[in-house]
């Protein structure tokens, strides 16, 4: 378990509080920013059956906070039950938060729940990433039998603004059908979180000139949420189609130094 708290002071973003136990670590890398980024780091190096491990974060009005991690997670193969993994994060007035973890390596036979809650109060913002590699590039495995439960609650002031659930199963047809994975190993969502409509809207407009024509890669904009699709045959190429997506969206307009070691 491991949870921070971030504070404004003097146009900057600092630490106000930090809790880590268990497996559950936070490292804070000197950035030389105004914001303030953290490293979420598992020490028990995967997830399991039976394992539930827990990640919060606050940010107070006017912040910036920077999420990550500090490698791929992984859920590896369970006999029994599934591994949980839930993460709670709050983002006071007129802040923003980037939660920007590397991507999940499902192993053959993983079983994994996933949630991800977040409250923001007005004029908040929120930049959300969940991406998951069905098995490992270098090894050719597909993972064909791991399950994935993932769910998305995201409030404004306590008023329900977005709600999504993936679940996959160990059928063929998920992986294959051209409706879903179309045979694909990797895939991601994201989601932003404009303080407007109208915010919303441009950013997506511009988000779509990013993307090539011919990938499996798509925004949609709904009120204050623009909602990214991504899918590609490896975890390398997913990445190439996500990071200058994610570099518009953050914060800082940028992504952390771990995502490009």
């Amino acid at each position: 378990m491991g949870r921070i708290t971030a504070s404004q002071a003097g146009g900057k973003t600092r630490l106000a509080t930090l809790f880590q136990e268990g497996c559950g670590k936070i490292r804070l890398p000197n950035t030389h920013a105004s914001s303030l980024e953290a490293v979420l780091i598992n020490t028990a190096g995967g997830i399991t059956g039976g394992d539930h491990l827990q990640w919060g974060a606050t940010v107070a009005p006017g912040g910036h906070l920077v999420l990550t991690t500090q490698a791929c997670e992984r859920s590896y193969r369970s006999t029994g039950d599934f591994g949980r993994v839930h993460t709670h994060l709050e983002v006071g007035a007129g802040a923003h938060l980037d939660w920007l973890p590397q991507e999940t390596i499902l192993f053959a036979a993983s079983k994994l729940d996933r949630t991800l809650e977040a409250d923001l109060e007005d004029g908040a913002t929120l930049t959300a990433i969940e991406s998951v590699i069905l098995g490992r590039d270098a090894m050719g495995e597909d993972a064909a039998d791991a399950l994935l439960r993932d769910a998305w609650r995201i409030r404004r002031n306590g008023r329900l603004i977005h709600a999504e659930a993936t679940r996959l199963d160990a059928t063929s047809a998920e992986r294959a059908s051209p409706s879903l994975l179309s045979g694909n190993r990797a895939f991601a969502s994201i989601l932003h979180v404009a303080a407007t409509s109208d915010t919303a809207e441009a950013l997506c407009a511009r988000l779509r000139t990013l993307m090539p024509g011919t990938a499996p890669i798509a925004a949609s904009a709904n009120g204050e949420r623009v909602v990214i699709r991504a899918m590609a045959p490896t975890g390398l190429a997913l990445r190439r189609l996500i990071v200058p997506v994610l570099i518009e969206l953050t914060g800082a307009g940028s992504l952390p130094r771990l995502w490009h070691l």
